[in-house]
């Protein structure tokens, strides 16, 4: 089986996906952070396809960041500025040629993340 990664973005104060959610993806080899991909966040809060297929996976470390800040804003959840979260970033890493997914559960004031199915 060769590896692949999946995200979504839930959004657990309204209960809902979160649509329109950026989200960028960098390898991490020691200091250097290498930007693989971005996508954006369908209305089902899942990218189209996988933010890394299958074509260019490797095992390694790798970061997503969840560009979380325009979602907030444009939802009315934002707050005060500065936002108590903009950017939110998860570094994970990938040791196995397998299907990783790594959501992001999202409100204005708190996140969490798990290894998916």
């Amino acid at each position: 089986m060769t590896g692949y990664l999946t995200t979504h973005v839930l959004d657990t104060a309204l209960g809902q996906p979160a649509e329109g959610v950026g989200i960028t993806l960098y390898r991490i080899t020691g200091e250097e952070r290498e930007k693989l991909a971005e996508a954006v966040t369908n209305a089902d809060g899942r990218t189209d396809a996988p933010i890394l297929p299958k074509e260019t996976f490797e095992t390694g470390t790798y970061e997503l960041v969840f560009h979380a800040g325009d979602y907030l804003r444009r939802t009315g959840q934002a707050g005060g500025t500065p936002l108590f979260l903009d950017d939110v970033p998860i570094r994970f890493g990938m040791s196995e040629a397998a299907h990783y997914h790594v959501p992001l559960l999202l409100s204005p004031y708190g996140y969490s993340t798990y290894r998916g199915s």
